[in-house]
């Protein structure tokens, strides 16, 4: 493995394809040109959140039982990968499993595996939907909880028994989310009286692409909302900028201004937006209210993704900005001179 500079050396050595996910932001695949040019530095990791990368790389020839590695690296301030931190890992994993990266593990090499320091466990709700994606991408079945969610959600149980609701059995129905039948579902789910169901649902599906259907019950669902279940229902469309640009116009309209849960919900998951000029102010103006740590923090996290990176730059030398807004880029910059 002396010669092997990236994951993607080590796993075409191994003759082994592989699939790569992002953990980050949202659940979603990421093209191997992509990978590759990212671990050859060319390109910034797409998808950036807090300075990593965060990602899943499923290997093996057994796809009824893959191999998965979920993997956190630093970045640089461009957002390209730190290689010493990948060398690091390489090195480990020369250490523990040798030549062959595919050989079953001891105990005590599972549990080194485990506790290294470049290992990410996902959230429930990602890890949910995650396995909900690969499985249909590998042609699997859905897990066993998904008909009991399916029976729930079209009123054919008791619905006081939500609690036997699998989050993996709603997220095999998020992952199925395309098709008519499973659609009418998610709409029950967003509409269900049972919070914990309604929330559950909501963090799933922002890391899939909507139908129209499912998007309308949010809108109508959105226009009556408390702050909380908004913050809930923006995350559900992330797939869906243009519906997310609705909902936020909404509120613009209504002269409002978006909470911290709101405004942590458009950064982590519907940064998309923010290409709009429009909707960029109204979330500027709002974050701009927020104390300065607090717009210090989610500034240097949206401003690292590469797709809005220069749209909000020029933000910083716009002119029309409030007095309010002109105080938080100060202290920004303040705190980046300390």
């Amino acid at each position: 493995m002396s010669t092997i500079n990236t994951l993607g050396e080590l796993l075409n050595a191994a003759n082994s394809e592989y699939l790569v996910f992002d953990l980050g932001r949202r659940v979603q695949p990421i093209a191997t040109s992509v990978f590759q040019a990212f671990e050859n530095l060319q390109l910034a990791y797409p998808y950036p959140i807090q300075g990593h990368a965060q990602f899943a790389i499923v290997f093996g020839e057994n796809k009824q039982q893959p191999f998965i590695w979920f993997l956190k690296f630093p970045l640089d301030e461009r957002g390209l990968l730190n290689p010493a931190a990948r060398s690091q890992f390489l090195q480990m994993l020369s250490d523990a499993m040798g030549d062959d990266i595919t050989r079953p593990l001891t105990e005590e090499e599972q549990q080194r595996m485990a506790n290294h320091p470049f290992n990410v466990r996902p959230s429930q709700e990602k890890l949910a939907i995650f396995n909900a994606q690969l499985r249909r991408q590998l042609k699997q079945p859905a897990s066993a909880q998904y008909e009991f969610a399916c029976q729930y959600l079209s009123g054919k149980t008791d619905a006081q028994l939500w609690q036997s609701v699998g989050l993996q059995g709603l997220a095999d129905i998020c992952a199925r989310a395309e098709d008519f039948e499973h659609a009418q579902l998610l709409s029950n789910a967003l509409s269900s009286k049972i919070v914990e169901i309604q929330t559950a649902s909501c963090q799933l599906l922002e890391h899939v692409t909507l139908p129209t259907s499912v998007m309308q019950t949010v809108e109508t669902l959105f226009s009556h909302a408390e702050a909380k279940q908004r913050s809930y229902l923006l995350r559900a469309v992330a797939s869906s900028p243009d519906c997310c640009n609705t909902l936020l116009r909404q509120m613009a309209a209504s002269h409002e201004k978006l909470e911290q849960t709101q405004l942590i919900a458009v950064a982590a998951r519907c940064w998309n937006s923010l290409k709009q000029d429009d909707v960029r102010k109204f979330y500027l103006e709002s974050l701009a209210l927020q104390p300065q740590s607090f717009f210090n923090q989610i500034f240097a996290d949206i401003v690292a993704i590469p797709d809005i990176r220069h749209p909000l730059l020029s933000e910083l030398r716009n002119p029309d900005r409030s007095e309010r807004l002109s105080q938080a880029i100060g202290g920004l910059f303040k705190a980046m001179t300390q």
